[in-house]
């Protein structure tokens, strides 16, 4: 028997109904949007040849999201080193294993931390600033104007943002690689009585072994290359969000979360996918 009367049931089918239709709504919506994103990564791959007539503004967006962000990343890349030492400090110190920080704090540095604090510092920074700058100028009809004008939009404004964070992520990289391995060597010499010759000696074991690919450290190559694909999925995001800005100052102020939030999903996803293709084997 159906517990409900004739009027419950009908609202709860008209319920289901706007459901089912939300639910739908709510996919189609992101598909869309992903396949808007991922056709704006191609169109900017396409116009690499004309980067040489977008180098001046290709200069001033690496400088900006370069050094812009240098103090963050020294700062945040420090801190994770200590930290990274200290809790493998604490547990290695129960086998008496403590020489072997060195290689942990230098690998994971390298591999995961690097690339991925940087992506998320550029992602909370210039990502968010790319998209409140192109979603006011969404907003504003400045697009619009351009396009009148036949002004390519895709080349004038998203290439340059999109090689700078391309360039600018594995030089940060390596720079929180390295005062990563610093501040675990400040723990490891302060609180874990693990001196900086054994320390620095580890670390550098730890990077030695070159690649099949470059005659460099794989761990260092493979970082370096993960920044630059992460580099390329926050510039991309941040980006289409601006572009597909719409209503005022509000609707800028979600494009500008939105660019965020999504950059650093796709970062971490990405991250799994690359490091099982690279370390796999």
């Amino acid at each position: 028997m159906n517990p409900f009367g004739p009027g419950e049931s009908l609202a709860l089918f008209v319920a289901s109904l706007v459901f089912t239709a939300w639910q739908a709504r709510s996919v189609r919506e992101f598909f869309e949007e992903v396949g808007f994103r991922l056709t704006l990564m191609f169109a900017v791959l396409a116009r690499l040849p004309h980067l040489p007539r977008r180098r001046r503004w290709t200069v001033v967006q690496t400088y900006q999201a370069g050094i812009g962000n240098l103090h963050v990343v020294l700062l945040v890349g420090l801190f994770i080193g200590m930290i990274v030492s200290l809790q493998t400090g604490i547990e290695l110190a129960r086998f008496g294993q403590q020489d072997q920080i060195g290689f942990i704090v230098a690998a994971t540095m390298a591999r995961e931390m690097g690339p991925f604090i940087t992506a998320v510092i550029l992602a909370a920074t210039t990502g968010s600033a790319l998209a409140a700058e192109l979603g006011t100028m969404k907003v504003s009809d400045e697009l619009s104007a351009l396009d009148v004008m036949s002004i390519d939009v895709t080349s004038f404004l998203v290439l340059p943002r999109v090689v700078a964070l391309i360039v600018v992520a594995p030089m940060l990289a390596v720079i929180c690689d390295m005062i990563g391995v610093i501040g675990g060597g400040l723990v490891a010499s302060a609180q874990l009585d693990v001196g900086w010759t054994l320390y620095f000696d580890s670390a550098l074991e730890a990077l030695t072994s070159k690649g099949e690919l470059m005659p460099l450290p794989k761990d260092v190559y493979c970082g370096l290359f993960k920044a630059s694909v992460f580099g390329l999925i926050v510039a991309t995001i941040s980006c289409a969000c601006g572009l597909k800005a719409r209503g005022g100052a509000l609707g800028v102020g979600k494009a500008t979360s939105r660019a965020v939030r999504d950059s650093i999903i796709a970062v971490i996803i990405a991250n799994y996918f690359l490091t099982w293709m690279i370390y796999q084997s």
